[in-house]
């Protein structure tokens, strides 16, 4: 119950308050800190005179002193925080909606619509570029504008329903060993020469951690495309399912292909990162292929309610264990 109680209070204050500014100039932030040590075991570890089982070796060690890193630190404070009663419980909270990113996620994908209705194109390719990986300087405005919304949905998984489903399963550990994953992938988790193999066990335990959450966020976006009236929920299921598969991760493609159906978009297709095009079938390729700032917005609307219902979840199962 008071996980239960530790989450409704995160949720509600990260959507309130986020990574408020002023604060994170001052200190640093977790992710950052996590971010800098894998870092430096990438720089200390991967070296490219080995070869690749010996870097698959490395890359192995690294994660699995990452993640028991994360799981004994969460364990502390678990222990910490019980001791501090009351207390305790605000701060679990906090590191909670420390960890999550409602509020930072809808401001930035909101100043990609903004910026392209205001500032128009290139300042739109700016405001998408700090989100996405891809090469902004190839896309039109309807490119961008698919590229925030596959942001949204993406990061809907993997920035809040992944967190959070980590930590009320398994409490301050799960949600840390969940957070040291997420950043390991975003880092090394990728095919370049340098991270193939180093990278390898970052990736595939990531895929395995988020393989719940994407479906269920998936479930989320279906079911407020049908409160907003835009989609059955079976619909959206049925080509969730025939197109999610064909993305190149085993993941990313269900918010995606339904955030897609809920909008009427098509998303997905060939992107460039830096000097690698990478060739990407359309997830739900009937819809519309120009794509714009109203439809960003739209895409926020699905998000929030996705929000909202997590929210309405977790407070109505504390209140079904407070009182049942």
């Amino acid at each position: 119950m008071d996980r239960l109680a530790a989450a409704v209070i995160g949720l509600a204050l990260d959507r309130l308050v986020g990574d408020p500014d002023w604060l994170w100039r001052r200190l640093p932030h977790p992710v950052v800190l996590i971010g800098n040590l894998i870092g430096t075991l990438d720089r200390r570890l991967n070296r490219e005179a080995l070869g690749e089982a010996a870097r698959r070796r490395r890359g192995i060690l690294a994660t699995t002193l990452l993640v028991t890193g994360a799981l004994v630190s969460g364990f502390v404070l678990t222990a910490l925080f019980a001791a501090a009663g009351p207390l305790g419980l605000v701060l679990e909270a906090v590191v909670l909606a420390i960890f999550l990113a409602q509020k930072s996620l809808i401001d930035h994908v909101r100043a990609v619509a903004d910026t392209l209705d205001g500032e128009g194109l290139a300042a739109g390719r700016r405001a998408v570029a700090m989100i996405v990986g891809r090469d902004p300087e190839q896309l039109d405005a309807a490119g961008v504008s698919r590229a925030a919304i596959e942001s949204l949905a993406e990061n809907a998984s993997d920035g809040i329903v992944a967190p959070l489903l980590w930590y009320l399963v398994l409490g301050l550990p799960g949600l840390i060993a969940y957070k040291v994953l997420n950043t390991a992938d975003s880092m090394i988790g990728h095919m370049s020469e340098r991270h193939r193999d180093f990278g390898w066990a970052a990736a595939k335990l990531d895929d395995v951690v988020n393989w719940p959450a994407a479906r269920l966020t998936a479930l989320l976006f279906a079911l407020a495309a049908r409160l907003y009236g835009r989609a059955r929920i079976g619909a959206v299921w049925a080509v969730t399912r025939r197109d999610a598969p064909s993305h190149r991760s085993p993941n990313a493609g269900w918010p995606e292909t339904a955030m897609a159906v809920g909008l009427d978009v098509a998303l997905g297709g060939p992107r460039r990162y830096g000097d690698l095009m990478v060739e990407a079938p359309m997830l739900n390729p009937e819809g519309r292929r120009e794509a714009g700032s109203a439809d960003i917005r739209a895409g926020l609307a699905l998000f929030s309610t996705v929000a909202n219902l997590l929210l309405a979840a977790t407070l109505l199962g504390l209140l079904v264990l407070s009182f049942g």
